[in-house]
């Protein structure tokens, strides 16, 4: 008689056991809770286009979320490299508005949320490498006290 009841519960085992690993596990991304964290997370989404098709440019989209973190309006860009060609604008837009689909909504907290809701966050994308910064040297001799 144990014979046969151990049979259906080793059978509900197993289809319990597959249920678990077959399922997607999908862990929720931590809700961001500062500004840097906004930044950090779009940058994380950010992929600028091949150097094929575009030269490195930079580029600051001022963008509004709500307190979801969903888009507000339309962003806007309000920088772009003088250097930049039509075509390398062209395609460095279209990356920037990949990464805002692909980022979004962001998962604000509440704090963070009601913070930023409705106001405009200018943020830079850069891809272009900046020349060494100069280093200083004393032209003048320290005074030394006796």
């Amino acid at each position: 008689m144990a014979v046969r009841r151990s049979k259906p519960l080793a059978w509900f085992a197993a289809v319990l056991l597959w249920l678990l690993w077959s399922g997607e596990v999908r862990a929720e991304p931590p809700a961001l809770d500062t500004l840097k964290d906004i930044f950090a997370r779009l940058h994380s989404c950010w992929k600028p286009p091949p150097a094929s098709l575009a030269n490195p440019t930079d580029i600051t989209v001022v963008v509004s979320f709500n307190r979801e973190g969903v888009i507000l309006g339309h962003p806007r860009i309000t920088y772009e490299s003088e250097q930049a060609s039509d075509n390398d604008r062209l395609q460095y837009r279209i990356a920037v508005m990949e990464t805002l689909q692909r980022c979004t909504p962001l998962p604000f907290t509440e704090g963070l949320g009601g913070a930023v809701a409705g106001r405009p966050l200018a943020i830079p994308f850069r891809t272009r490498k900046r020349p060494p910064k100069p280093e200083e040297k004393r032209a003048w001799l320290i005074q030394k006290t006796l």
